[in-house]
Parts: structure tokens; C-alpha cells; sequence
């Protein structure tokens, strides 16, 4: 791969108004103005003509390939409603990169999405951050597991009232998720003096327990689904209690407590924005709460929580923020560099770096308008939708 004469936006902090890129293996190997173009005699490079290239766009938080589109229960296995506290269930068992959502996403310049199940459990199972790229998910990793979900607030209570089980408050939502990540940590303290102690035998086998031991570890995430302000105030706070690299999903009322989530150093995917308020806990949704919450200096990154808002309208969302006072520069961060750190796979994605993936997005109108449209997407420096 071998681009010139293009506007390169790298996320970096330094753009290039006429600029070189190169990529080999799917990965950068350069950049730059052209001044310093490397270009050699006989060589084929794609000369751009002053388009505008930006890094592949990245949704933190999706639900894709989990529900399948146009498909009733066959195609439905975003939440196992049996149990609620299901760590050890694996997005990637699930995924089905031939759902014709992974290339609409992809033709809109979605390279990279972190996906998984939904919310009805107060612990629903493991996400996965994937490529939209792909026939076989296991060649699409970027990284699984990425984070373990979870979820406050309504849904739990709405699914599991029906089945006259817990929980159906708040406050045995947040018990259960305590319960089991405390049978988590004795668990990993049993397993450790097993190790350390030749006549201490190792605990009994537990799938859940087995599951959260990297985020008790600190090798993984935990994506919290909260809306409401108090419900946010619990993720942080089971947060704290447990020592987690906890992320706040949704955060509806992230707006009204800017200053609170700026203090604890709070990371908020936001979104959805470009839907109604279809249940309670969602009555101040304003688009403009992403740009309030990047403008209090909490690290903020757009959602479209797929399939409530098509993956494909990404952009769009970023682009509706910026209309309701985000900065645009803010926007563009949102949907690409900020999810990458947030979730921690920007030494992959996110950036047009040397060393990352080369996973493009070309386009010759600004992406946050309505009328734009990629001219041309690159994943791991493959141009997709041409013949090799």
C-alpha cells in the first residue's frame, strides 16, 4: 500500500496537508509530507489527488453480529436470559461476521467495533474488539477478551421481574455483581496458594470465577451499561471496591455530573444519540452530552450501541454532536483515536502511526456531514471492494 498527494489527519497531534503514506504486511511503515516522499522509480503508488485520509473509525460499544439483522429468535444471541451472572459466555461464539451489517459498517469506514452481549444480566459475559474485515472472527481479533459487561439500571430488573427471580431492584443488581466478583477473588486467592503451597490443593473448577480473573487482574476491562446519574455513581463505586479498569457505557446523564465524572477520572462511551427516549431512564438524553463531557475533560469516545443506531451512521452521530456544541476536532477524536485508548488497543488502531494497523478511511468531504461518503476504505492495507 503506497498513498501521496492526500491529506493525511493521523490523530496524532500533527496532520499532513500533503502527505505520503506506506503500509506492509497491514501494517505503516511511513508517513509523512511530500517533501519527503520516498517514492522510487517504477514503484505503484495511489496518488490521491488531495483527499482527505483519516484513520479507520472505531465504535467502542456495539452489539454487532450478536443480533443478526432481519432475524427473529434464529439470529437473536445478544442476552442468555437463564442466569444472570454469566462472565464466562464468549462474544466470539456468537459473532457472525456474515451479517450484511459487518459491510455496511465497513462501507462506511467502521473498521474496527468492540462487541458483545447485551444487558439484561447484571454480569452478561465477555466482549470482543473485531475488525469488520473478515470471514472467520478468529482472524478478525483485535482483541478477546477485551472487557467483561456488565449492566445497572432498568434492564436487568425489567427481564428477570418477569421471571419472579433476582434482581428486580437496584440494589440486588449491584449485590449480585459484589457476590460474584467477591467468590472471584477467593477463588484467585485459593488458586494462588495452591500454587505456592505443595499441599494445598487448587479450588474446585468455576467456569464464572475462571472468567473474571483477568479483570480482577487487571488485564481486561469491565464496560459498564449505565444511563441514569445514580447508576452511574454505582458503576464507579463497585468500580473502586474492586480495584477495576472499569469504562462507563451509555452514560445518558454523564452531563449532569461532568464535574464529579471529571474528578474520578471517569472514561464515558457515549451514546446512543441519534434515537429517542424509549424507556424512563432515558429522559434527558441530549446529543449534546458528549461534547459537554469531552469539554469537562472526561475522556469521551461516540457510540452507536448497533443495532439501536445502524453501525454504518457512526459518522453521523459524531456529526450530530458537533452540531450540538462538540468541537469537531472533538468529534473526529470520538470515533477514532479515544476508543482506541479507552479500550486500550491504540497500539493497534485509532491513529495513523507507524507500527499500527493500516486501516484507512478516504474521504473528499468532511465524514461528520450527511452528504459525505467514503471514496475508498483500507484495512490492514487491503483497499476492500477492489480485486487484488
Amino acid at each position: 500500500m503506497r498513498i501521496k498527494n492526500a491529506v493525511l489527519h493521523t490523530m496524532e497531534g500533527i496532520d499532513y496537508e500533503n502527505g505520503w503514506l506506506t503500509a506492509e504486511n497491514g501494517v505503516i511503515t511511513g508517513l509523512g509530507p511530500m517533501g519527503v516522499c520516498p517514492e522510487k522509480p517504477g514503484e505503484t503508488w495511489l496518488d490521491l489527488d488531495g483527499a482527505h485520509v483519516y484513520p479507520g473509525f472505531i465504535d467502542a460499544h456495539t452489539h454487532l453480529g450478536m443480533w443478526e439483522d432481519g432475524l427473529g429468535f434464529e439470529g437473536d444471541d445478544g442476552n442468555e436470559e437463564t442466569d444472570p451472572l454469566t462472565p464466562q459466555l464468549r462474544a466470539i461464539d456468537a459473532l457472525n461476521p456474515m451479517d450484511h451489517c459487518f459491510q455496511e459498517a465497513l462501507e462506511a469506514g467502521v473498521t474496527t467495533v468492540v462487541t458483545g452481549p447485551g444487558s439484561a444480566n447484571p454480569i452478561g459475559g465477555q466482549m470482543a474488539a473485531v475488525k469488520t474485515y473478515g470471514r472467520c472472527i478468529d482472524k478478525m481479533i483485535v482483541k478477546a477478551p477485551l472487557a467483561i459487561k456488565m449492566a445497572l439500571g432498568e434492564n436487568p430488573k425489567t427481564v428477570y421481574h418477569g421471571k419472579s427471580q433476582a434482581p428486580v431492584t437496584r440494589m440486588a443488581t449491584a449485590a449480585l455483581i459484589r457476590e460474584q466478583l467477591y467468590k472471584a477473588l477467593r477463588y484467585l486467592d485459593d488458586l494462588e496458594k495452591s500454587r505456592a503451597e505443595e499441599d494445598v490443593d487448587p479450588p474446585e473448577y468455576d467456569a464464572r470465577c475462571e472468567a473474571l480473573l483477568p479483570l480482577l487482574r487487571g488485564e481486561i476491562q469491565a464496560h459498564i451499561h449505565c444511563h441514569r446519574a445514580d447508576d452511574i455513581f454505582t458503576a464507579i463505586r463497585i468500580g473502586e471496591e474492586f480495584n477495576l479498569d472499569y469504562v462507563i457505557v451509555h452514560g445518558t446523564e454523564g452531563h449532569l455530573i461532568t464535574e464529579e465524572l471529571a474528578e474520578k477520572k471517569a472514561r464515558v462511551l457515549s451514546g446512543p444519540i441519534l434515537c429517542d427516549r424509549s424507556k424512563p431512564e432515558l429522559r434527558n438524553l441530549t446529543p449534546a452530552c458528549p461534547g459537554k463531557l469531552a469539554a469537562s475533560g472526561v475522556q469521551t469516545a461516540i457510540i452507536t450501541d448497533h443495532p439501536v443506531i445502524p453501525l454504518q451512521y457512526l459518522p453521523l452521530c459524531a456529526g450530530l454532536a458537533a452540531r450540538e456544541g462538540m468541537e469537531p476536532a472533538a468529534a473526529l477524536r470520538a470515533i477514532t483515536i479515544e476508543p482506541a485508548r479507552i479500550c486500550g488497543i491504540d497500539n493497534r488502531v485509532g491513529s495513523l502511526a507507524v507500527g499500527k494497523d493500516a486501516d484507512c478511511v478516504v474521504f473528499r468531504a468532511d465524514p461528520l456531514t450527511l452528504a459525505a461518503k467514503p471514496e475508498r476504505v483500507f484495512v490492514a492495507g487491503r483497499e476492500i471492494g477492489k480485486e487484488e
